[in-house]
């Protein structure tokens, strides 16, 4: 049974749910057998409870959330609690995250009627067809992802749990048979695991999950305003490097009057040699849904000075009915724990099955 809607959220603001973003379509190692015609299959991604979004977030991934479920007939978007216990985590905080996460997905768009929203941890099938994928995985080919090289190298060790963090992915894209994943470029090696561990199960067990295509948005990164080298991140020391998603209007102006630029006052986009610049017309154009090339035209006969006034007024306008919207939902607790728990039900319902067949070919049962 679908969740009903909320009347507010029927009357969202309609350019989220025009939203188009192309994608570009990677099936590496897919099998003839396995190839589908466009927009059909299903689609799964996941992101972890880290509280409310950024800009960048927004932009790079949750935008595109929204326009996928309405062009493909299965969509999935859970809330990866398992993968966010890999770094230390004070436990209220986390449960406070889980539902501030649930509250931003639906302030930007995401539609529970449309697509399923829902924990990881609550469906305790994600762990399960893990072990069993890890029991298939070598550690040489897990020590060789980037996952592992770039958070071992902060924490000089690191925890088993962040060592094998890319098989949980695969198990989470696996146990729904998912075939469309959209993420990031710094991803897709991570796909590429649950691509050969769908290979390896089939042929040592028999044909059961299709191997998954990347989803790869063609949506420009956003860079911290104060470090047009580095993305733009949550962790940033620097407060005014990140524009959070629920940022008041006055906090947005501060920062993008902040961003780092030039000393160069006409507005051009060369991101090799105009890092600072590039990144507020790739913002313009991105939160105004135009081309980079219309930004900069936009720009013609301003300073950076008021042209940071402009991109200042588009991301106050993209941001401001969804920051009043989680704003909303954060009074109705409630409301958005009947999400996740419904959102649950409907992913246990397709989870159980295949776990099922998975444990009878393993000899389990």
């Amino acid at each position: 049974m679908a969740l009903p809607m909320r009347n507010n959220l029927k009357h969202f603001p309609r350019f989220i749910q025009k939203l188009n973003s192309p994608v570009r379509l990677l099936c590496a190692g897919l099998r003839p057998e396995n190839k589908e015609a466009p927009r059909s299959g299903r689609v799964f991604s996941g992101i972890q409870p880290t509280g409310v979004p950024h800009l960048g977030n927004y932009l790079g991934a949750l935008e595109n959330w929204v326009s996928l479920q309405d062009q493909y007939p299965s969509v999935l978007y859970s809330i990866v609690d398992l993968h966010s216990i890999t770094q230390p985590q004070d436990p209220t905080q986390l449960k406070s995250n889980i539902l501030d996460m649930a509250a931003s997905l639906l302030a930007c768009g995401i539609n529970p009627e449309k697509a399923i929203l829902f924990q990881q941890s609550q469906v305790s099938e994600h762990a399960e067809l893990s072990w069993i994928l890890g029991c298939l995985t070598s550690m040489p080919r897990l020590r060789h992802l980037p996952q592992w090289k770039m958070k071992s190298k902060v924490k000089n060790e690191g925890s088993v749990g962040l060592y094998t963090y890319p098989v949980l992915q695969a198990a989470d894209i696996l146990l729904y048979k998912s075939t469309r994943v959209p993420v990031g470029e710094d991803q897709v090696q991570h796909l590429e695991l649950a691509q050969d561990l769908a290979r390896i199960f089939n042929n040592r067990y028999g044909e059961l999950f299709p191997e998954p295509c990347a989803l790869l948005s063609s949506t420009r990164k956003v860079k911290s305003l104060r470090d047009a080298s580095a993305k733009m991140s949550k962790s940033d020391p620097q407060t005014m490097a990140t524009i959070s998603v629920t940022d008041t209007p006055d906090d947005i102006a501060l920062k993008i009057r902040r961003a780092v630029t030039d000393f160069t006052s006409e507005v051009t986009f060369d991101p090799e040699t105009r890092p600072g610049v590039s990144n507020l017309v790739n913002i313009h154009a991105a939160v105004s849904m135009i081309s980079v090339q219309e930004a900069v035209s936009q720009a013609r006969g301003l300073d950076t000075g008021a042209y940071k006034k402009l991109v200042s007024e588009a991301v106050i306008q993209r941001l401001t009915p969804i920051r009043e919207e989680i704003e909303r939902l954060r009074s109705d607790r409630a409301y958005v724990e009947r999400v996740l728990a419904q959102g649950t039900c409907r992913a246990r319902e397709l989870a159980a099955p295949v776990l099922a067949e998975v444990r009878q070919r393993v000899g389990f049962c």
